[in-house]
């Protein structure tokens, strides 16, 4: 459940490319929105020149403040959300994850990257850095170069879900069903099976080409077993789902590049990307992990994204 959204802004009009969204949630979760700004003090941003007076950092705050009153303005012109806004002093990153944690959010959208008016940029850097760090959902919107419209929220009607066939990976099931219930929207779930390369032998007649051939035939043995093992899981998790309320339905690739063969399968009519940062860790981890980063920067929609638990 959805009852609590935070969106940080830095004073750009990049990232206020996160608020549509936000407002479309909110209004369907019936959720509260929650804007952040995280003000850092001149004395700590510029400890080496000493030539900042409180004067000049409080008008940088009342910069920032009237901003703030500013959007809050804006977004309730829009109506049907409640939002209020809250500044706090600190680095950003964990400033917003302090934040969020002791808020009780429970959603967390901004953009992948911005820059403000008021003297320096943040959000991107912090994306990356949230991306590692916040047990929270975010939600990752690519901002554009045109102004943002508060109106301009439509929900998402089709979630593409990668798996690698772990309950670590699962979990980010639960939010992405939260969306998908709020929506109406069909979730459809994929995992890549990654080719299994075969043995560079030599061909021709003789032993050699019977050992070749045999050893082809394995492997699409193989390509089929894996390719099986994967369509039996992704149904069984599909059914868990279904028995949700949920539309789902479900696609095995056959990929070397996962990343690449999750944009390709994002296209029209998918329009959010929901998964975990890392589905296994050290040497046994899979795709998810050391793609999501690629998944995030390539994909054309917005992404859910979340760091699972590890119990």
């Amino acid at each position: 459940m959805i009852r609590s959204i935070l969106v940080p802004l830095d004073g750009s009009s990049f990232g206020e490319h996160a608020l549509p969204w936000a407002i479309g949630i909110a209004r369907l979760a019936k959720a509260k929105l929650q804007l952040l700004h995280v003000h850092r003090p001149l004395e700590a941003t510029y400890a080496e020149m000493q030539v900042f007076d409180a004067t000049l950092d409080k008008q940088l705050r009342d910069r920032e403040q009237a901003y703030l009153d500013a959007m809050i303005k804006k977004i309730n012109e829009t109506g049907g959300v409640s939002a209020t806004a809250v500044s706090v002093d600190g680095e950003v990153a964990p400033s917003v994850c302090k934040h969020a944690a002791s808020a009780g959010i429970d959603l967390i959208v901004m953009t992948t990257h911005a820059r403000g008016p008021l003297g320096r940029f943040w959000l991107g850097s912090v994306t990356d850095q949230l991306l590692r760090e916040t047990p929270k959902p975010l939600l990752v919107v690519h901002p554009k170069d045109t102004i943002a419209d508060l109106h301009d929220h439509q929900p998402f009607e089709h979630i593409l879900v990668p798996l690698d066939g772990t309950p670590l990976a699962e979990q980010i099931l639960e939010p992405a069903g939260a969306l998908a219930k709020l929506t109406g929207a069909q979730i459809k779930l994929i995992r890549v099976v990654q080719p299994v390369a075969p043995m560079n032998l030599p061909g021709g007649v003789g032993a050699f080409g019977e050992v070749a051939h045999h050893m082809m035939d394995r492997i699409d043995e193989l390509h089929g077993e894996l390719k099986s093992e994967a369509r039996d899981y992704l149904e069984k998790v599909a059914e868990r789902l279904r028995g949700q309320g949920l539309t789902v339905n479900t696609q095995v690739a056959v990929a070397e590049q996962p990343g690449v063969s999750i944009l390709a399968c994002a296209e029209a009519p998918i329009d959010l990307i929901a998964l975990e940062t890392h589905g296994r860790r050290g040497l046994s981890r899979l795709f998810l992990g050391s793609v999501a980063d690629k998944v995030i920067r390539g994909a054309h929609v917005p992404v859910l994204v979340q760091q699972p638990v590890h119990k």
